[in-house]
């Protein structure tokens, strides 16, 4: 069995403000830099999500709509893979779409 471990290290300001943020995987010699991470973890004893949301002071807004708008779309992806659900997969990127056009980063089919 093959393990990697992924490590996101913080650099905050004065205020305790993201100032960056990095992370590698233990199995790779590059390492990252983001602007924004969400991480989400599901705890099956609690049967509860756990979620770790952080952006840096510099994210700009635009920016943080297209990542949302993007994990929107994503998430449908992912829960085509993992239930075989297409119906409600293409619901969730459906949602995605009409969401990137209220925030005016897709135009209206018309």
């Amino acid at each position: 069995m093959k393990e990697t471990d992924i490590t996101f290290s913080i650099s905050l300001d004065e205020n305790h403000i993201p100032e960056k943020i990095n992370w590698k995987a233990s199995d790779t010699d590059e390492a990252g830099q983001c602007e924004a991470a969400f991480l989400t973890i599901w705890d099956t004893k609690e049967k509860n999500t756990l979620k770790i949301d952080l952006w840096t002071k510099d994210m700009q807004v635009d920016d943080m709509k297209i990542f949302f708008h993007q994990m929107m779309l994503s998430m449908g992806d992912t829960y085509a893979r993992a239930t075989s659900d297409e119906k409600i997969a293409e619901e969730i990127k459906q949602f995605g779409f009409e969401l990137g056009e209220k925030m005016g980063l897709i135009k209206k089919n018309q």
